[in-house]
């Protein structure tokens, strides 16, 4: 076997699954997804609202005299402000505490709990954003909206792929990943279209349409089936599961899945405390894959581009109106190439897609480093030309993001997670997004004050490091069935020493007690 590789054949069904993706799990994954579009509505709105003179001259003036032409400041520093950057990172924080809470609300009263939950909180913050007079308010509002979301962004994921067949696993999981480049692009098109109300109100749309994608959500939450995991998990009735996985798979050949369910869930009761249990040296793959992809995704820079790209933009010479409509092109390239990842992502595979977008993404943040070097100094302007190359290679960046590293960040930790620690490894992987998001977003603007183009060539060091984790540490996993995917590590050049060992010395424990 080639080193990190992993990956074996397997037939359309997988392991010998029956079924078709029918109507019925295509509506309930819709459903169920529109809650990315909740997380992507608020990266999109704080970066917008934050680059509108009238939301700054209200909030935070500091900023906005700096910014309308102080001429000692640095270009690079304009936007540098610990107030602003609370404002922006403080929603992290509360989504962190929220998605170690809701591990155990998905785990005890099922994923749909988890995404009224959310919905509902979501909407709460939002009515608190559009209202506010004050800093206090907006803050409320930030905290309110990291609840909602370490609430969905914790059960959407497990949702989707518990509810997918495995050989169109990664495609309808990916959705949810389209949905948050969706809300992005959403969230981009309004802020370009208010901030040219007169009277300088129109951050107050901004903010308070968020309730809108989180109504939604909200409501069909409420008719969304439970699971035939969580369902068999939760009171054992096989029954009820059997015939949901018959109405999902759209045929009554679901007997071997059901069986693997069955299994699973066996296995699932004897875990008392997943997040304790996940630490346990069989589960090791499987922790250091939850904490190193979303720590990677996050230091690629990607949210410097979600929430920062109008005040980049600004930073660079476009002015409020131009710098708005950049931040909706780059989402536009994003939210093609999230299309094309759910076309090819269960066809050519996990890691093609982890290394193909790596080496885009690389030679994009060298390039712009290398522009912003050259043609952009501390003082003065920098040509409209040299900006819109900026801008194009922009757009090369997410668009590499968004075919590889966005989706299958959600992906893979969740279909490579047994039953019992899915929803704890879910977990962890949020907590390690909002965590990261939250270090980035506070330090972002000072970084790129102080280090100015360095900014980029240090995450692109990073894009570096992490693609040679996949190419040697991650393991393929396409239309494997997540009740079987203990195979992978037992393959694995390097991951079979570890499991190799657990299971040799469960042996070797077995062997002992037969014979006292």
């Amino acid at each position: 076997m080639a080193i990190g590789g992993g990956g074996f054949a397997e037939g359309p069904g997988g392991a010998g699954y029956s079924g078709r993706v029918t109507s019925f799990v295509v509506l309930s994954c819709i459903v169920a997804g529109s809650g990315g579009i909740l997380f992507g509505y608020d990266l999109g709105i704080s970066g917008g609202v934050t680059s509108m003179e009238s939301f700054l001259s209200k909030f935070f003036p500091d900023v906005y005299h700096q910014m309308r032409g102080d001429k000692k400041v640095s270009n690079y520093c304009r936007f540098d402000s610990e107030l602003l950057t609370v404002f922006t990172s403080s929603l992290y924080v509360a989504g962190l505490v929220a998605t170690l809470f809701a591990s155990s609300v998905t785990r005890r009263f099922g994923r749909r709990a988890s995404i009224l939950i959310g919905g509902s909180v979501f909407i709460a913050g939002s009515v608190f954003g559009g209202a506010a007079v004050n800093v206090y308010m907006l803050l409320l509002n930030r905290i309110l909206l990291g609840i909602g979301l370490g609430f969905t962004n914790q059960s959407i994921p497990l949702y989707l792929s518990e509810m997918a067949p495995p050989q169109y696993r990664g495609a309808i999981s990916n959705g949810f990943e389209l949905c948050i480049s969706i809300g992005i692009l959403i969230a981009n098109l309004i802020n370009y279209g208010v901030e040219k109300i007169a009277d300088g109100w129109g951050w107050r749309i901004s903010l308070s349409l968020a309730a809108v994608p989180a109504a939604f959500l909200t409501i069909g939450a409420i008719f969304l089936p439970e699971t035939p995991s969580f369902i068999i998990q939760r009171d054992g009735n096989i029954d009820e599961a059997k015939i949901l996985l018959q109405r999902l798979r759209g045929t009554t050949g679901i007997q071997k899945e059901l069986d693997d369910l069955v299994s699973a869930s066996n296995i699932s009761r004897t875990i008392r405390h997943p997040l304790r249990n996940i630490f346990k040296r069989k589960y090791r793959p499987q922790l250091v894959i939850a904490l190193l992809i979303p720590f990677f995704n996050q230091v690629t820079g990607i949210n410097v581009i979600n929430f920062y790209a109008p005040v980049m933009f600004r930073t660079i010479g476009l002015k409020e109106s131009a710098s708005l409509m950049s931040a909706v092109v780059t989402r536009i390239c994003a939210t093609v190439a999230n299309i094309v990842a759910m076309v090819v992502v269960d066809r050519f595979g996990r890691r093609k897609l982890f290394l193909v977008g790596g080496v885009q993404m690389i030679l994009s943040q060298i390039m712009v480093g290398a522009v912003l070097a050259a043609k952009f100094k501390d003082h003065g302007g920098m040509e409209k030309e040299y900006a819109y190359l900026v801008l194009i290679i922009m757009c090369v960046f997410v668009a590499g993001f968004a075919w590889s590293w966005g989706p299958l960040t959600y992906l893979v930790p969740t279909e490579i997670c047994p039953l019992e620690i899915r929803s704890a490894g879910q977990s962890i992987v949020i907590a390690v997004i909002f965590l990261v998001t939250f270090v980035i977003g506070q330090t972002f603007l000072a970084m790129l004050c102080h280090l100015k183009f360095g900014t980029f060539f240090l995450f692109g060091g990073w894009v570096c490091v992490m693609t040679v984790f996949v190419y040697f540490f991650l393991p393929e996993t396409k239309q494997l069935p997540m009740e079987q995917m203990e195979q992978v590590w037992r393959r694995h050049w390097f991951w079979k020493r570890i499991v190799g060992e657990e299971e040799e010395e469960r042996e070797a424990g077995s062997i002992a007690l037969s014979t006292t």
